[in-house]
């Protein structure tokens, strides 16, 4: 298992590092291009024009390494799952960066169409996962476990499209969204390591991916992950917590991009309840920009209270 983990990780590391330069050419030649919105602060207007969709290259470098160095994997059930949600929600994502980058704008795919093809996706998991999976949850401290039945089906249409949707909100910075969920992954990979075989060196490798497209994604970004990566990131990390039962856990593990989004919530509240913002602007790590915090520090700050979450949703999870 050792062995296993530090090749995954070292592989994907090396295999991001190494490839991702002509892919960003790649992506140029084929003008898959950031556009900016009218609305974007002013700072990020110079960014029009950055390629989009790097996280096609850490999606598929893991999954291709773990076929090499963990064939086992395909035949896990669990493992599966999760390998599936993360291609799933990385093709909605890649469809919604496709029509962006054709229509030059940033509205990309419907919120209703997005929703349609998250529901559908969280039908194929709960299928296939009721057939041997638990389907209660497990709170934590207590140790109460509360069998849910078919009501878990809504559980996962919620975790999945909740996950999907904050970890594509936090993805708003360059550097931003890659720290923050290699930092959420780290306790699962933990929790993972008396679980399975074959989910640890999955979650390893995709670290390692991670790690590599960080390199190229840190400010000045020359590449952005696009939904394609960010919505792929939510998913998998919605089926993790799902197939080692720390559905509860994974709220406090992803403290930030749960931030984040009930940010965008109280502010769509506000403007129509009371007709006044609660935030400068959100997400609320715009809201730091406008306050004069440069966009390094606001990133460097969201990864450390990031931190400070996985740590206190490990030890929820282990209790």
């Amino acid at each position: 298992m050792p062995l296993k983990l530090i090749l995954n990780f070292v592989i994907s590391l090396v295999i991001v590092l190494v490839t991702m330069p002509p892919f960003i050419k790649f992506l140029k030649k084929l003008s898959f291009r950031q556009t900016i919105s009218e609305y974007s602060l002013d700072d990020d207007q110079k960014k029009a024009g950055t390629p989009i969709m790097g996280g096609i290259l850490f999606i598929v470098t893991p999954l291709i390494v773990t076929l090499f160095t963990n064939i086992k994997a395909f035949a896990d059930i669990d493992t599966l799952i999760v390998m599936l949600a993360f291609v799933g929600y990385g093709l909605i994502g890649f469809i919604d960066d496709y029509l962006i980058a054709v229509k030059k704008n940033n509205e990309g795919l419907s919120p209703k169409a997005k929703l349609i093809m998250q529901a559908v996706l969280a039908v194929i998991f709960f299928v296939l996962y009721q057939g041997h999976g638990r389907l209660e949850i497990v709170l934590p401290l207590s140790g109460k476990v509360l069998h849910l039945g078919f009501l878990y089906f809504f559980l996962v249409l919620f975790m999945f499209a909740g996950s999907s949707n904050a970890v594509n909100l936090t993805d708003g910075m360059d550097g931003l969204c890659a720290g923050v969920s290699i930092i959420a992954l780290i306790p699962f990979l933990i929790i993972s390591l008396g679980m399975s075989e074959t989910l640890p060196p999955l979650i390893a490798g995709l670290i390692g991916a991670l790690l590599g497209y960080l390199y190229y994604n840190k400010k000045p970004a020359k590449v952005f992950m696009g939904d394609t990566g960010a919505l792929a990131l939510g998913g998998i990390l919605a089926a993790i917590a799902m197939v080692t039962k720390k559905e509860i856990a994974l709220i406090v593990i992803a403290g930030i991009p749960v931030i984040e989004t009930l940010s965008v919530i109280l502010q769509v509240a506000a403007v129509k309840t009371i007709h006044r913002r609660i935030f400068p602007y959100t997400p609320i790590h715009y809201s730091f920009r406008l306050k004069g915090m440069p966009e390094k520090s606001v990133v460097y700050l969201f990864w450390m209270v990031e931190a400070v979450f996985a740590l206190l949703g490990f030890l929820l999870a282990t209790r």
